[in-house]
């Protein structure tokens, strides 16, 4: 799977202001900001973007997703050099 076919796939389920990726076909690091994520924990966060990928984590087609997720507010918080 490509960086452009994931971030398709989670922007397909979730409406996201920003995705960065970073990867190897694999394994995945991304960066996910959603006003979705209000008021949720981060398990529940990153149960929301388990939900848009549906059986390719099950399949092995994405092996292994680690994510930092933000909402609108929190990414405008960050420092330079997200």
């Amino acid at each position: 799977m490509t960086a452009d076919e994931l971030k398709h796939l989670i922007a397909s389920g979730l409406p996201c202001e920003h995705i960065a990726l970073e990867g190897d076909g694999r394994h995945w690091y991304a960066t996910i900001v959603s006003a979705e994520f209000e008021g949720r924990r981060a398990i529940q966060r990153h149960q929301r973007v388990y939900a848009t990928l549906g059986s390719k984590m099950h399949t092995d087609e994405v092996h292994a997703l680690s994510m930092k997720t933000f909402t609108p507010a929190e990414w405008a918080a960050q420092p330079d050099g997200r």
